[in-house]
């Protein structure tokens, strides 16, 4: 997917294989930020990484009343500025992301966030690239 006239949100919607991903950054109200200018990276979780909570995980985080700890898994997954696959190829590091937590990210053997395995790589978009992840990434205990 070269069709760099979408947003983030955009691009997720159109790609289809983010309904979860979607609707959680609607809950959060994380919309109109990932709208905006950025640039962002998103490392997105697909349906199948959401699926794989454990049952009821995802129905519970977008209550209302979790909105805050739903905003805090999702921030995880986005850092601000643009960073390729190409940026991170045989190195290994911490990055901060934009809720202020930080994630390991390994390029060393193909690329990882926090364990997740990074699927798809750079997909462009207006404002940002995303990255598919394989699994959801948690807060730390």
């Amino acid at each position: 997917m070269t069709d760099v006239t979408h947003d983030i949100v955009d691009t997720a919607v159109a790609a289809g294989a983010f309904t979860t991903l979607v609707a959680a950054v609607t809950a959060a109200g994380l919309v109109d930020t990932l709208k905006s200018a950025g640039p962002f990276t998103v490392f997105a979780p697909s349906d199948e990484a959401f699926a794989a909570l454990p049952a009821g995980t995802v129905e519970e985080l977008v209550k209302p009343e979790n909105k805050d700890k739903l905003t805090a898994i999702l921030l995880l997954h986005v850092l601000p500025g643009q960073v390729m696959a190409a940026d991170v190829t045989g190195k290994v590091m911490d990055a901060a992301t934009a809720g202020g937590a930080t994630v390991h990210v390994d390029g060393t053997d193909g690329v990882t966030v926090d364990g997740a395995k990074v699927v798809t790589a750079d997909i462009a978009c207006t404002n940002g690239v995303i990255h598919v992840i394989d699994a959801v990434l948690l807060p730390k205990a």
